[in-house]
């Protein structure tokens, strides 16, 4: 085996790694299908990560290691950066006023959102997130709604098509919105499929839509796109973001909030 390929079979592996702790489980069939592989291939990789501890192979697939402790303890499973994330918790639900229907995406920095706008009146929140729906559900003040569709363990959430057909139609003020990665040319990218048709229909059904993301995120691709910044009109990050990075985003017509 070459470097090269060594360096090529290793990048995949991260890649169905992330994918894996989006999306808690894998079909062999798939992943090779979408990593342009042979299923030979696919079932090396699975091997090599269930050596170093990351996952467990079935037939015909594999299911990342931690998430069954990880659903019964209710957790998520993307908690890096979370100083940064809860700072634009806070900055984020600052923009949202008593009164408003909003949705609120899945993922870590939306549920800080969600914990900072407890106290809020006459709200209506929109979700495909399970845990964000238990945090305020009870809430006075709250009306809460959560989309159909198929359960995802490490973001305790609702995705593919039933979950898109839920917000098709709907009209809300403001979209949370939660990114894998931002690119200034690839724009906002995910690591899986099946999230993009649920996002596509939370921004058609949004007045405006507001990502929220840490700047880790920022100049980083992942497997697939979702589209262009120009489906943003507000960021919401860290003051880790650079300074090109920032004057880039802005320049394309984003406000950027540095939290």
């Amino acid at each position: 085996m070459t470097a090269r390929s060594r360096e090529l079979g290793e990048a995949r592996r991260g890649k169905i790694l992330e994918w894996l702790r989006e999306e808690g489980s894998a079909r062999v069939r798939d992943l090779a299908q979408a990593f342009s592989v042979s299923e030979v291939t696919v079932r090396q990789d699975l091997e090599k990560l269930e050596t170093d501890g990351h996952v467990i192979r079935e037939h015909g697939g594999a299911f990342l290691k931690s998430v069954r402790q990880q659903v019964r303890a209710m957790a998520l499973q993307h908690l890096d950066n979370m100083d940064a994330k809860r700072k634009i918790g806070r900055a984020a639900a600052a923009l949202v006023s008593d009164g408003e229907t909003i949705i609120l995406d899945s993922g870590s920095t939306t549920t800080e959102i969600a914990a900072n706008i407890l106290g809020h009146r006459d709200m209506t929140v929109i979700t495909n997130a399970l845990n964000i729906a238990l945090m305020l559900g009870a809430e006075p003040g709250f009306d809460v709604h959560m989309s159909g569709g198929h359960f995802k363990a490490p973001t305790l959430s609702l995705s593919g098509e039933r979950s898109a057909d839920y917000f098709r139609g709907l009209f809300v003020r403001k979209l949370f919105l939660a990114t894998a990665a931002i690119d200034l040319d690839a724009g906002l990218t995910y690591p899986a499929l099946s999230d993009i048709a649920v996002k596509r229909a939370m921004i058609a059904a949004a007045e405006t839509v507001i990502l929220a993301a840490d700047s880790s995120k920022i100049g980083a691709r992942s497997f697939s796109a979702l589209g262009g910044l120009d489906l943003v009109h507000t960021l919401v990050t860290d003051s880790g973001i650079r300074d090109e990075d920032r004057a880039a985003i802005e320049a394309a017509g984003v406000k950027v909030i540095v939290a």
